[in-house]
C-alpha cells in the first residue's frame, strides 16, 4: 500500500485535467451543505462579487487564511506582484468581518530569498485597519534539511483584530504538562514559581506552539495530494481561543478543507472559497467522509478513491506509474 497515493497536485497538471471532471463546482459556484449550511465556493477572494456570493449578506466572526507563501510550491509571483494581490484579499476580509472579529494569517518566510514574503506583508498590512495583536510560530516536527544553515522547522501566524473580539483563555489550554520552573513572581512577599502559582496540570498556549504534529502520509487527517496542510489540532486551537459555537469562521484557501472540518466539529459555521475546483471538491469530499466515517482524512488512501478506474500519474517524480483508483 502506498504512503501517499495521490502525488502532490499542484506539480501534476495531467491528473489535475482528468480529475476535473469529478468535481461537482465550477468557478462561481457555490454548494450549501445541506446539514449543518457550511458554504464551498470555487471563488476568487480577490473579486468582492465572489465573496459576496459566498457569504450571503452574512458577516463572520472569524477569519483563518492559508494563503500561497509564494515559495517553492504553486505559482511564485514577483514580490510586488504578491503583496498587491495579498493588499486585494485583505481588504476584502475586513468587510466580511463583523465589528468584532479576529483574522489569522498563515505566511511563510523563504530564508534564502530575503525571508519574502512575511516582511512585506506585515508592512503592508500597516496599511489595514487590522489591529496586530501577535506573531505566532508552529514548530514542525520534520523540518527541511541542510548541511549549511539551520533545519527549517517553523511556521508563522499571524493574529489580528477587527474591533474588540473574545478571546476564550480557558479554550487556550493545551496538553502540554508543566515542567518547567519560573520563578519571576512575588506573592505576599513569597517568590513563586508557575507550578505554585496554578492548579492547572498543563499549559496555556504561548506564541511558540511546540505541540502541534505536522500532518505527514501515517496520520489520519492527511489528505494525499494535497500540498500545504494545516494541522487539524492548529485549527482547532484558534477556532477555540476566537469564536463561539454558532459563530461564522471563514477561510478564503480552503486547500484540503482542514477549516471546514474543525468547524464542523466544534459546531460553528464555515463559509470557505478555493480558486481551484479540485481542491473545493476534496474540501467537501472530506466533510462528507467525517460524517460517514467519523474519520478526518485519509490514511493510505484519497479523496478520490472511489471514481473506480485508473489515471496516469504524470509527476515527474513518479513518471510512467499507473494509480489505481
Amino acid at each position: 500500500m502506498k504512503n501517499n497515493p495521490l502525488p502532490r497536485l499542484d506539480t501534476s497538471p495531467e491528473l489535475k485535467e482528468k480529475l476535473l471532471s469529478y468535481c461537482r463546482l465550477r468557478k462561481g459556484e457555490v454548494w450549501i451543505d445541506p446539514v449543518r449550511g457550511h458554504r464551498v465556493g470555487c471563488l476568487d477572494a480577490t473579486i468582492p462579487e465572489h465573496l459576496s456570493l459566498i457569504m450571503a449578506q452574512e458577516l463572520a466572526q472569524l477569519a483563518i487564511h492559508d494563503p500561497p507563501y509564494n515559495l517553492a510550491a504553486l505559482e511564485i509571483r514577483d514580490l510586488e506582484d504578491y503583496i498587491k494581490w495579498s493588499r486585494i484579499w485583505v481588504s476584502n476580509t475586513w468587510s466580511m468581518l463583523d465589528e468584532n472579529s479576529a483574522l489569522y494569517i498563515w505566511l511563510g518566510a523563504d530564508q534564502n530569498n530575503g525571508f519574502q514574503p512575511l516582511p512585506d506583508f506585515i508592512l503592508m498590512m500597516r496599511e489595514q485597519p487590522f489591529t496586530p495583536r501577535s506573531m505566532i510560530t508552529m514548530r514542525n516536527q520534520r523540518g527541511y534539511g541542510t548541511q549549511s544553515n539551520w533545519m527549517a522547522v517553523r511556521q508563522e501566524l499571524l493574529y489580528y483584530t477587527k474591533g474588540k473580539p473574545l478571546f476564550n483563555v480557558d479554550a487556550e489550554y493545551t496538553d502540554i504538562p508543566k515542567i518547567l520552573r519560573g520563578y519571576y513572581k512575588t506573592v505576599n512577599g513569597q517568590l513563586t514559581d508557575n507550578l505554585e502559582r496554578s492548579r492547572a496540570s498543563t499549559i496555556r498556549a504561548g506564541n511558540v506552539w511546540v505541540d502541534v504534529q505536522q500532518v505527514f502520509y501515517r496520520m489520519e487527517e492527511n489528505i494525499s495530494g494535497c500540498y500545504a496542510q494545516k494541522p487539524l489540532k492548529s485549527i482547532d486551537r484558534i477556532i477555540r481561543a476566537s469564536s463561539n459555537p454558532g459563530d461564522l469562521v471563514i477561510d478564503y484557501f480552503a486547500h484540503s478543507g482542514t477549516t471546514l472540518l474543525a468547524s464542523e466539529i466544534l459546531q460553528r459555521k464555515c463559509y470557505t472559497i478555493d480558486l481551484d475546483p479540485i481542491y473545493a471538491e476534496i474540501t467537501i469530499r472530506r466533510l462528507e467522509h467525517l460524517r460517514a466515517t467519523g474519520k478526518t482524512g485519509w490514511q493510505n488512501g484519497h479523496p478520490f478513491e472511489d471514481i473506480g478506474t485508473e489515471l496516469q500519474q504524470s509527476n515527474t517524480e513518479h513518471q510512467s506509474e499507473n494509480l489505481l483508483f
